[in-house]
């Protein structure tokens, strides 16, 4: 159901497509990048425009000082009964390094034809600005034929996503009741494919540490000590490889307390999407699938729990060979957690885990541990399935409701720290090479994504 008030507005967003095109050029124009120092000045530019910009549409919009860049928080001047919705995004962009592997310069955005149709090219394209247009230009039509927007809208937008989000959560503590909402807003995610639109709503939480095991107290002759001395990379060895058995599930004790199974209804949406594991393992030169036997590819990516190493390093990795007995072996692992686990006894049981495998004579070290729950959104939310219907209306294929494999941890602070849900709703494609060379967003998911959000915002006005 729409209401009569909906499709001017999108005519209106049709035919104003170029100015909205050219306000999202003049924003991907500014160097943004957070991690630099050299680009501070750049930071700031970026926040006053975003301030400037949704002056122009009646907001009350103000930038706030941080340790590091600042916060930008807006609040619509109108008085709108009902819902209440908080709008997240990040002004900030990735370094461009290296340079050379652009095919234009990273700021000076353009858009070109590609076999696949048009894409806005350029360094924050699709990460985070194109996306966080999409919603503003939303608001900018709305306002423009309507005069008013249909629901009260807030906005947040930082500028260190890029760079670890240090100022973030202590912002928020100290700001919660100016930023207190019914409801959040979040684009930062993509599509499950060209066609169909989806609403992430489960993130994977968190859990990494290193570990370092000690033997003897330097590098060995191993043709003079081989044998009598233990080897802390074969200690290692066996502490990895027991951390899964023969079925490919984790072995530590509780690891699976507050996993949850999916529902009919959500297994039934995930199996109408179509998904292809062949290929997407073929697509890295891979066929079998190597977790959890019994479950599919989709299923383990998006909701289930992993353990995995991601680096080791032991005795000598140079060029030739040293027959040495390493003195220490080191190893990187982390966890994607899902449902209710807590990091925390996640970390506890993997230590208790290495303690009963290492022998008297060695020691270990777990170092730099920290972890973060997942994120579980309520679908039962009758405003979640409104929005569901409302992209089914703009785009070929319904749209799902869908897990994610990575962690956003916003939607997290949301959830603990203000008690607002998220509706994660991005427009973004596998291939538009964030964090990379030639970042870029396609027009369409500009476009669509403009019209989306206008649909959507329609949807939550009778919420």
């Amino acid at each position: 159901m729409t209401s009569k008030a909906l499709d001017p507005v999108l005519a209106h967003v049709d035919s104003t497509l170029d100015d909205s095109l050219e306000r999202l050029k003049a924003l991907l124009r500014v160097p943004s990048i957070s991690t630099d120092p050299a680009f501070k000045e750049d930071c700031d530019r970026a926040a006053d425009w975003m301030v400037n910009e949704l002056q122009s549409l009646g907001f009350a919009s103000e930038k706030h000082a941080t340790p590091g860049h600042p916060m930008v928080v807006a609040h619509d001047a109108g008085d709108v009964e009902g819902l209440h919705v908080l709008f997240y995004g990040h002004y900030d962009v990735q370094p461009v390094d290296p340079l050379e592997l652009w095919s234009r310069d990273p700021f000076d955005p353009a858009v070109e034809e590609t076999a696949n149709g048009k894409v806005i090219r350029g360094r924050g394209a699709a990460d985070d600005k194109g996306q966080l247009m999409t919603f503003v230009e939303a608001c900018r039509a709305w306002k423009a034929v309507h005069g008013s927007l249909p629901v009260k809208v807030s906005m947040f937008f930082e500028g260190e996503e890029e760079s670890g989000s240090p100022s973030l959560v202590p912002y928020m503590e100290e700001h919660a009741a100016a930023l207190k909402a019914d409801l959040a807003l979040i684009c930062d995610t993509g599509m499950f494919d060209p066609q169909t639109p989806a609403i992430s709503t489960s993130l994977r939480g968190l859990a990494k540490l290193e570990l370092s095991i000690t033997g003897p107290d330097k590098d060995l002759h191993s043709g003079m000590y081989g044998g009598a001395a233990m080897n802390p990379a074969r200690v290692m060895a066996r502490v990895l490889a027991d951390l899964h058995d023969e079925t490919g599930r984790i072995t530590l004790d509780g690891f699976y307390d507050g996993v949850p199974e999916l529902s009919n209804a959500q297994r039934a949406q995930w199996d109408d999407l179509g998904f292809d594991a062949d290929a997407f393992l073929g697509d890295v030169d891979l066929s079998i699938p190597a977790g959890e036997q019994g479950r599919s590819a989709l299923e383990m990516i998006w909701s289930r729990p992993t353990c995995e190493i991601n680096g080791m390093t032991s005795g000598y990795t140079g060029a030739g060979f040293k027959t040495v007995l390493p003195s220490q072996a080191h190893a990187k692992i982390s966890f994607r957690l899902v449902g209710t686990q807590d990091p925390e006894a996640i970390l506890a049981a993997f230590e208790r885990h290495v303690a009963a495998r290492v022998p008297a004579d060695c020691k270990f070290e777990i170092l730099e541990p920290e972890g973060s729950p997942a994120t579980v959104m309520p679908v039962d939310n009758p405003a979640f399935e409104a929005a569901r219907e409302a992209l089914s209306d703009e785009w070929p294929r319904p749209a799902a409701f869908i897990g994610c494999g990575g962690s956003i941890p916003i939607a997290g602070y949301f959830q603990t720290l203000l008690g607002m849900d998220s509706l994660l709703i991005g427009f973004g494609r596998d291939d538009d090479q964030v964090h990379s060379p030639n970042e870029k967003y396609d027009l369409e998911s500009f476009h669509k994504g403009i019209r989306s959000w206008v649909r959507v915002l329609d949807a939550l006005s009778r919420q």
